[in-house]
């Protein structure tokens, strides 16, 4: 890339404790990140590493016990209540179950209308943003009449991506958003995402346990275990010349080994599902 811009996002020393009395547990240490503005920073380490707690925290469903964050010159922990409103319009999350996250009891219209204004959540009000956002994700604005129970996986999926989109975020984090769904689709889904990143200059977090995907579509990864942070860097540095012991069992995992971190970046779905493939 010709240069590189400011980090819109970036975290210091970052601590979180989670649970109660004898079930508290410390779930990250002093994690330090950062990411540029439309830039795709991928996250990566083995299930229970603290991913998404990272994920959670920084759109303020955790409360950090200690460390810095901050985005786009606001310090989160020093925010006006103003601000933090803000930053939380600003900084997404795309959920990896969306069913769960989708009220059943509201048409999809609903749900991107009180994504849109929660006191006034009129689809009628807000019918043109609602209608602009489902054609954003390949879906057809007749379907904001429908439920959730209505749909596929995958249109769900589309469906979260769609009430994510439809506050004009900066910063959109994508949480394992394709671990249920089949290959074609996640494909599909992964594609989607990458479209979006582009046409809207988005910034994009997008934490996975496919080194191969994240390997195509992100610029940098942060890799995490046990709540540490153990490498930080360009994608094709760290997964061609991997610094930690950790890193390289997570690339010998991958079949195909180090091997695939030399498979060219393409923009085609055809690249992007043999990459998904290469961990089903």
């Amino acid at each position: 890339m010709a240069g590189r811009t400011a980090p819109i996002l970036a975290v210091k020393n970052l601590t979180v404790t989670l649970g109660h009395g004898i079930q508290t547990a410390r779930v990250l240490h002093d994690v330090s990140l950062s990411v540029d503005a439309g830039m795709t920073l991928g996250i990566v380490g083995e299930s229970g590493s603290g991913k998404s707690t990272i994920a959670k925290t920084l759109v303020g469903l955790h409360r950090p016990d200690a460390g810095l964050m901050v985005f786009d010159g606001i310090n989160l922990g020093g925010a006006s209540r103003r601000e933090r409103a803000s930053v939380r319009r600003r900084i997404q999350l795309i959920p990896q179950d969306p069913y769960s996250s989708l009220d059943p009891h509201l048409t999809i219209g609903q749900t991107l209308a009180e994504a849109i204004d929660p006191i006034r959540a009129r689809v009628s009000r807000h019918k043109a943003e609602i209608d602009a956002a489902l054609a954003a994700v390949a879906l057809d604005p007749s379907v904001a009449s429908k439920y959730p129970f209505e749909f596929s996986g995958g249109q769900r999926q589309r469906i979260a991506i769609a009430r994510a989109l439809i506050v004009r975020p900066d910063v959109i984090i994508a949480d394992e958003v394709t671990s249920a769904l089949d290959v074609s689709t996640q494909a599909e889904i992964l594609s989607l995402l990458r479209d979006l990143k582009h046409g809207l200059n988005l910034t994009v977090i997008f934490i996975s346990h496919n080194l191969a995907v994240v390997n195509q579509i992100c610029e940098e990864v942060v890799v995490i275990l046990h709540g540490e942070v153990v490498e930080h860097g360009r994608v094709r540095d760290v997964f061609s010349n991997p610094q930690r012991d950790y890193t390289r069992r997570l690339i010998e995992s991958v079949p195909g080994g180090r091997q695939f971190s030399l498979v060219s970046r393409e923009d085609s779905q055809d690249v992007i599902k043999s990459a998904v493939e290469r961990e089903t």
